[in-house]
């Protein structure tokens, strides 16, 4: 794909922020060590993308798209006390490269009101989608009431959205009584139908929390995988693999083209981050998981990156800088509860003993191992140290507490998880008891499955002390239709009493804050490889404040 020739300045940014990105990956594990040929190569990637604003040369008239610009919804993320963020993508053919827009801008308007039919609008305005960002917008209004709940919309020429819902956080010295989440993580669109968001969109929650995988690279054939289409083809630009700038948007478009995903947009704000199928499966930082070389893989996440940011509601801080993005960030809720939302991705050590369930040794119980790297590490740790919520939720990709797979002394551990990485848990562990968390809570995805874990002082001790609680958030069709008791669920149970609940179900986790307890639902439905399976509540559990450690509802 081509862009506009940048200005001198453009492309001196830009080598600057190569060049960080390359600081950033020297010195690192076995396979990331970017030799000079492969950061220039990176380079030549990276000053292809104009700078944020950059505009191109012309302007389009709304009034010329003869076709819905639409078809894939709204949605509205990270709430402010007084801020919301709104976001589209004009796409009148989101199957096509380029969706269906000549290279042009356009001039998109945008409403915030009251009610949603319009007849108390609070803000309106206009913005530009550029075709350097694949025309997508991202609208911050701010200037808002606290805790309120407002309707959007967006307007080009003689076409309306769909009316989005939204709704601002309590300003930080509130002492609200509740707030509602929910999370929902894994979304292999050839593994099934998104029916649990479709659930999802009729429930009263206040945020939800998007812990990862809300796309898959692997290749979608023209029935839709598992969906098994007999009325519609996909066309033959799915079934491949992501690698190029254009190979994600494209996947993004296939994804947001689903109704249920939509509806749940639509409904809620969302707070999202990513694990790593919106990259590459098991990546850790600038190590891929298959031998290519590493500057090879730097260009690849670099356009993965730009794709995620363009497709998803997030915040001018978010904005990629080649290869690095920023997506760990905090957002607070009264003074009831504080998320730091992680990224376990970018910053990681490599995978101890090539990935995988391992026996757990030395390698992997180095303690200069880190999950999160040492910048992120101090950011979580400080801000738990100036924290004054009732509640801090740790809304992350990968399960936390450990999880042995079988009850005898030759268990093995993932690698991938935090089980691989413990002297960085211990870290996070001794940070918060510093740090005075009480009431600590971690919200994980990634492994397809629900869990309900207590996360101990020592796993290996049901009576050590409890330090908080671990809710795992199955897919949403990752893995099929699943089962309530998968295949290991005996050896599982029986290797982790603090597992306290586990079932593999598609679905979502609904979790209410409150003043004196949590209590966590995990919805699940029957199917997701037929349409339209009802929801139904596998598991409730309450944690005390004060008194962590999950029992039964």
């Amino acid at each position: 794909m081509t862009y506009p020739q940048e200005s001198a300045a453009d492309r001196s940014a830009h080598t600057d922020e190569l060049r960080a990105a390359a600081r950033h990956f020297e010195g690192a594990t076995r396979r990331r060590l970017l030799t000079a040929a492969g950061a220039a190569a990176a380079l030549a990637f990276a000053v292809q993308l104009p700078a944020a604003g950059a505009a191109s040369a012309a302007e389009l008239n709304p009034r010329r798209i003869t076709e819905n610009p639409f078809t894939l919804g709204v949605a509205s993320g990270d709430p402010l006390p007084g801020s919301v963020l709104l976001w589209t993508r004009l796409a009148p053919r989101p199957f096509e490269p380029g969706a269906g827009l000549p290279r042009t801008r356009v001039a998109v308007r945008w409403e915030l009101a009251h009610d949603e039919r319009f007849t108390r609008v609070v803000r309106r305005g206009s913005v530009t989608a550029h075709p350097e960002f694949q025309h997508s917008v991202h609208v911050a209004v701010d200037r808002l009431g606290a805790d309120r709940v407002y309707y959007y919309r967006f307007l080009v020429g003689d076409w309306t959205s769909p009316v989005g819902r939204t709704r601002t956080a309590p300003a930080p010295s509130t002492r609200i009584t509740e707030l509602k989440i929910a999370a929902v993580s894994c979304q292999a669109y050839h593994d099934g139908y998104f029916t649990a968001y479709r659930h999802l969109a009729q429930e009263d929650v206040d945020v939800v929390l998007h812990l990862g995988d809300y796309l898959y690279e692997y290749a979608v054939n023209a029935t839709g995988g598992a969906r098994a289409y007999t009325d519609r083809r996909l066309p033959a630009v799915f079934n491949r693999e992501t690698i190029t700038l254009e190979d994600y948007r494209l996947r993004y478009a296939l994804y947001k083209s689903d109704p249920d995903l939509m509806a749940a947009h639509a409904a809620h704000p969302f707070a999202v981050t990513w694990d790593d199928h919106e990259t590459e499966n098991n990546y850790a930082g600038g190590t891929p998981e298959n031998d290519v070389p590493p500057e090879e893989f730097l260009i690849r996440r670099a356009a993965a990156y730009r794709a995620y940011w363009e497709n998803q509601p997030l915040r001018r801080p978010q904005h990629p800088q080649g290869a690095d993005m920023r997506l760990y960030r905090r957002l607070r809720f009264g003074r009831l509860a504080q998320f730091d939302i992680l990224d376990t991705r970018q910053y990681r050590s490599d995978q101890a003993y090539g990935d995988g369930w391992r026996v757990p040794g030395p390698e992997s119980e180095d303690p200069s191992r880190t999950m999160t790297g040492a910048t992120q590490e101090r950011w979580l740790l400080d801000g738990w140290r100036a924290s004054r919520a009732l509640w801090n939720v740790v809304p992350q990709q990968v399960v936390f507490a450990e999880r042995r797979d079988v009850p005898t002394d030759a268990f093995k551990l993932s690698m991938d998880s935090w089980d691989g990485y413990p002297a960085s848990r211990q870290r996070i562990l001794d940070g918060a008891t510093a740090a005075g968390v009480e009431n600590l809570m971690v919200l994980t995805g990634d492994v397809h499955v629900g869990y309900g874990l207590d996360i101990k002082a020592d796993h290996r001790d049901p009576a050590s002390r409890t330090l908080g609680t671990e809710i795992v958030a199955t897919s949403i069709a990752s893995g099929k239709d699943g089962a309530d008791r998968p295949a290991n669920y005996d050896n599982l149970t029986a290797a982790n009493p603090h597992l306290k609940f586990y079932n593999g179900r598609r679905g979502y986790v609904t979790v209410a804050l409150g003043q004196d307890s949590a209590r966590a639902d995990f919805r699940t439905v029957s199917a997701v490889t037929t349409p339209g399976a009802p929801v139904t509540t596998a598991g409730s559990f309450v944690t005390e404040a004060g008194n962590p450690g999950l029992k039964p509802a």
